[in-house]
């Protein structure tokens, strides 16, 4: 079975309304990133609670825009434990837990497992925008998550190295096999060949590269300089 991109996952308000939540589009993700920060501020358990609130409402921008309205309509909607999930589905966000006692987690031990600063989204979304899908950079960051945008990228890499690879291949380049040593041990073994044949040849693969002493250490060649005694 293929791997998927990213995981869907479900999660219900307090009054049994179903709600798919996956990655958050880039759009949001921005913003939800940026309100996030703040839980580092935070001093006391019911600031960290506000921040992951606040990061809730911008979460269901996406996801349910009814309930984006206000902090308030997330608090109505959400259980305690309902908003640490819709974190950690929607932008990637874990909190230490422990074992029995899910009220024991902290806000403030969050961890943000989507190495959020890792990425260079300009030039990401660049690379990406160069398909010409979408007609600005608006619209890719509504159209797509940051998973969907790094799984484009890596595609569009792999397809650019197989034409390469190819490329090279017809030119006799193994892209692939060849280190740094051996493609400069192949220059020096093209340069004896073009001193050995006289100009003839610069391929250190061709019978022409092979005479005189060249010749005899091979055992074969043009010029071997067997020797011969007139009688």
């Amino acid at each position: 079975m293929d791997k998927a991109i990213y995981n869907t996952q479900y999660i219900y308000t307090v009054y049994e309304k179903e709600i798919e939540i996956s990655p958050l589009k880039i759009k949001y993700m921005r913003e939800f990133m940026e309100c996030f920060k703040a839980i580092h501020e935070a001093t006391t358990r019911s600031e960290a609670i506000d921040v992951i609130t606040r990061c809730v409402q911008i979460s269901m921008k996406q996801f349910c825009p009814e309930i984006s309205k206000s902090v308030e309509d997330v608090e109505d909607n959400f259980d305690l434990q309902t908003l640490y999930d819709i974190l950690e589905y929607a932008g990637g966000i874990k909190f230490n837990k422990q074992k029995g006692d899910e009220e024991s987690n902290n806000p403030q031990d969050a961890k943000d497992t989507s190495t959020w600063e890792d990425f260079d989204l300009v030039k990401l979304e660049t690379e990406a925008f160069l398909l010409g899908i979408w007609k600005n950079f608006d619209e890719l960051e509504r159209s797509i998550s940051v998973a969907e945008l790094v799984a484009i990228v890596s595609s569009i890499r792999e397809l650019d190295y197989e034409e390469k690879k190819f490329l090279a291949a017809m030119q006799g380049v193994d892209l692939e096999g060849e280190t740094n040593k051996d493609r400069g041990q192949k220059e020096w073994e093209d340069m004896k060949a073009r001193v050995f044949s006289r100009g003839q040849t610069s391929d250190s693969n061709d019978i022409l590269s092979l005479q005189g002493p060249a010749a005899k250490k091979a055992g074969f060649g043009i010029g071997m300089g067997i020797e011969y005694e007139k009688i």
